[in-house]
């Protein structure tokens, strides 16, 4: 089998030029960097450009032209995802994506004389469902106990994400500042959604002892602190869950936005409408949530049918 890590595949002679001109580092970056200002949220912004830079240093470390690269060279770059940097098919769709868009607008721009992603042949999607990937109450709450155990700011950062359903990235960005707005008599985090706007949850009690206990008497910075006083990442949040995991003996793969499955699954399974769920999770639509949610099984004894058959009166035979 061929080493991704290695291998870099002969080209045939193409008719076509592919790349009618190239940039140097210093224009590339400049131009990865007015590619991903297309987007108003930081953190797409953020994740677009990380996406793009795994793709740079991969071409760089082999040579190759970003700009002259052509569809079997990306066919090797997803296989060196794969297998070197470890990263799922969803993982890899997201970037292919990212990259596919970049190479677009390099077409249009003169930089290439095709986009090599066409025709590409792309992982399978995953079939598990959002709604599977949520803890079960119990093992959320094995989950709580065992963040209570490892210190004030593990325990705040899986109540936020599991009881009140924020993404790690605005789970990361909060403040102490934005931890304890008053809104109508009820405490609030506020952040910047995943669609650049500003987004206001309400703090169950359990929460605002959290967020109290880490904040400890401290009036600014950021909420959620690592060991050296720097502000929590996606990363290092997602390390604390795989250790916080261990010890409530879940044993299953859990990322940080499984918390916010949990969240959803958990409401709608205690009876909260459906709309209400998507406006709590900053949905636009609820057919985003019924789409990722929704479609589940349903309790014999809360079958529509019983409430169908009690509504009419049928023959005593």
């Amino acid at each position: 089998m061929l080493d991704a890590t290695v291998y870099t595949p002969a080209l045939p002679n193409f008719d076509a030029p592919v790349s009618t001109q190239t940039l140097d580092p210093v224009d590339r970056a400049i131009y990865a960097e007015a590619f991903v200002q297309r987007w108003e949220c930081e953190n797409t912004r953020r994740s677009y450009l990380s996406d793009l830079e795994v793709l740079f240093a991969w071409c760089d470390s082999r040579g190759l032209d970003v700009f002259a690269v052509h569809r079997m060279h990306l066919q090797v770059f997803m296989r060196y995802l794969a297998d070197e940097r470890d990263n799922c098919a969803t993982t890899i769709l997201h970037r292919m994506s990212t990259i596919a868009q970049f190479y677009e607008l390099a077409v249009d721009d003169s930089l290439c004389g095709k986009n090599p992603t066409r025709l590409l042949k792309l992982p399978k999607r995953p079939t598990i469902r959002s709604a599977d990937r949520a803890l079960t109450p119990r093992e959320f709450e094995r989950l709580v106990w065992a963040a209570a155990d490892a210190g004030p700011v593990d325990y705040a950062l899986v109540l936020i994400m599991g009881v009140c359903g924020l993404r790690v990235s605005p789970t990361c960005s909060l403040d102490v500042e934005t931890a304890t707005v008053l809104d109508q008599a009820h405490r609030m985090l506020v952040f910047t959604n995943k669609g650049g706007e500003t987004m206001a949850v309400p703090q169950p009690p359990i929460v605002v002892q959290a967020v109290d206990r880490v904040i400890d008497g401290r009036t600014t910075g950021p909420l959620l602190p690592r060991n050296d006083g720097s502000r929590m990442t996606r990363q290092s949040a997602a390390k604390i869950l795989t250790r916080l995991k261990r010890h409530a003996g879940i044993t299953r793969r859990l990322t940080p936005h499984d918390l916010r499955h949990t969240f959803a699954v958990t409401s709608l399974e205690s009876g909260v409408p459906l709309e209400a769920v998507a406006l709590s999770m900053g949905h636009k639509d609820s057919s985003t949530t019924y789409r990722h949610y929704g479609r589940r099984t349903i309790a014999n004894n809360q079958h529509s049918a019983h409430i169908v058959a009690g509504s009419i009166q049928v023959p005593n035979l």
